[in-house]
């Protein structure tokens, strides 16, 4: 049995940002739509470093995709990410497994192409100012994502470490900046990617200006990033209402024990035009990310494709 292997350099320079959003969406309004099969999130614990390492399979017709993922959250990790994954990639005609690739890279951008796809659907028009809370890859991968939807003209980054967050905003060039709080970040921003692993929230209402956007992709079984008043009084997108609603490490702490009729859309009703966006534009808006399978079922045979295309990668004999 022959079987593809592609590296996190491979997978990188396979992955177009806006291809991706483009099969992002297509994938969530399967998912809504009942067209995608996704079992819940799995994961065995490992209790002493607040970790875990999660199995997330799907089966996406429509890309004639069909995969699992093996991913790690260590959210103590200070010298290598905190998530780390790879993706099996198996034929969805007889079960043959085709590719083995990181997961690493795919995990960060199609989470940033589903927040970008967030934004674009709930974000202000006029949106100029994003604040971005943390300095890991996650943030990397939404400060360069969300511009590509709204006219961006500031980035003010926060995280725990000052150092860190002015080694991003340089990164990310003239139009970021460190700031010294998250408080400081959210004042008068227009759309927010809170991408941490807090245990208290680093997202909160009062910090908030009329018609902000937030998308928030943080998780930490021990913690929270967004409070309870911003949950409450903002229209609440998810992926799947029935990924966002379930116990850790499905859902999101941040949802625990929510009525499930808060829940406003799932991001594909809202792709496919099922279910209204922004109301008006003094709403507050919520996309709460905990990361579906069906995404990385869309990146993997976006890469897939492309390395068959450009002869990419190494085949091994199993």
């Amino acid at each position: 049995m022959s079987l593809l292997v592609l590296t996190e350099s491979d997978v990188r320079s396979l992955l177009d940002l806006d291809e991706l959003r483009e099969a992002v969406a297509g994938a969530m309004a399967d998912l809504s739509a009942g067209r995608a099969s996704m079992p819940p999130r799995v994961a065995a614990l490992v209790e002493s470093k607040h970790a875990l390492l999660g199995v997330m399979p799907a089966y996406l017709p429509s890309a004639g995709a069909l995969t699992t993922k093996l991913v790690t959250l260590f959210p103590e990790n200070r010298d290598r990410p905190t998530h780390q994954a790879a993706i099996l990639a198996f034929d969805p005609e007889n079960g043959t497994p085709l590719a083995l690739m990181d997961g690493t890279y795919v995990t960060a951008t199609r989470t940033a192409a589903g927040s970008a796809l967030a934004t674009s659907l709930l974000a202000r028009d006029d949106a100029r100012v994003l604040a971005v809370l943390g300095t890991g890859v996650q943030a990397r991968t939404h400060a360069r994502a969300i511009p590509r939807v709204r006219p961006i003209e500031e980035i003010r980054v926060a995280g725990r470490s000052r150092e860190k967050a002015e080694a991003l905003a340089d990164e990310l060039g003239a139009q970021a900046r460190a700031v010294d709080s998250y408080e400081v970040a959210l004042d008068g921003a227009d759309v927010v990617a809170a991408a941490t692993h807090a245990e208290e929230p680093v997202v909160r209402r009062e910090w908030l200006a009329p018609g902000t956007h937030v998308n928030s992709v943080g998780l930490n079984p021990a913690g929270r990033e967004v409070d309870d008043a911003t949950v409450a009084e903002a229209l609440l997108v998810v992926e799947s209402r029935a990924s966002a609603l379930a116990p850790p490490p499905a859902g999101s702490p941040d949802l625990a024990g929510l009525d499930p009729a808060r829940v406003h859309a799932e991001l594909g009703e809202l792709v496919a035009g099922t279910r209204p966006g922004r109301s008006n534009a003094d709403e507050i808006t919520l996309y709460k990310s905990v990361g579906v399978a069906v995404q990385d079922a869309a990146g993997a045979a976006l890469v897939l494709a492309r390395a068959r295309e450009r002869g990419v990668g190494v085949e091994v004999e199993l």
